[in-house]
């Protein structure tokens, strides 16, 4: 074989051995992508679930108060309108709105309105101290308390998956395909506007 022609079979080796390198290369930041993204979908069911608890918490508390008290109409109103509001958004599958930042944002607005219409809820119920002493109320309260609490701890593991996700997405030699391979980066819940702590719900 002349010199040239091992020259040749010499760069076609090397270029079979660089293809099949990023081939591997290429299909190993796919399943690592794929693995990532499934966890954040996995994460993603658990703060929907801990959303829903609170949603199905809300007619039963809106009943109770109306059964124990001349209520305040305006204020059952707007929690009524905001769980309402909440349905709404959820309906959409649930990895379109891990995957969608306006969807996320749209969500977790609807959130936020429902968190801040319990927590009036809650402070004009400190009117009514015949309603708080009910073993009716005091029930829903804790469960209430109980689901806030989830929900804090499912949207920080949330954040915790989704940063992991995002992290090996925004790495090299990953970022330069992770686009082409349909993996946009993940949102991340953050604070409500001008809160320095998540909200509370005040009983």
């Amino acid at each position: 074989m002349s010199t040239g022609a091992k020259i040749a079979v010499g760069v076609l080796g090397g270029i079979v051995l660089l293809a099949a390198s990023l081939g591997f290369a290429l299909a190993g930041s796919y399943n690592t992508l794929v693995r990532l993204d499934q966890a954040v979908q996995a994460q993603w069911a658990q703060v929907e679930n801990t959303y829903q608890r609170r949603a199905d918490l809300v007619p039963n508390l809106v009943e109770t108060v109306k059964g124990a008290a001349t209520f305040e109409r305006e204020t059952l109103t707007a929690v009524t309108e905001a769980r309402a509001k909440v349905g709404q958004v959820t309906q959409g599958a649930v990895e379109s709105i891990a995957r969608d930042p306006q969807a996320f944002e749209r969500f977790q607005q609807a959130q936020e309105g429902l968190s801040s219409a319990l927590s009036r809820l809650m402070v004009v119920i400190e009117k009514y101290p015949e309603l708080k002493a009910t073993q009716g109320f005091a029930d829903l309260r804790v469960q209430l308390e109980g689901t806030e609490n989830r929900i804090t701890v499912e949207r920080m593991r949330f954040n915790e998956v989704a940063q992991q996700f995002n992290t090996y997405r925004q790495s090299f030699p990953t970022v330069l395909v992770a686009g082409s391979l349909g993996f946009q980066p993940r949102p991340y819940f953050r604070a409500q506007a001008g809160a320095e702590r998540a909200p509370e719900v005040k009983f």
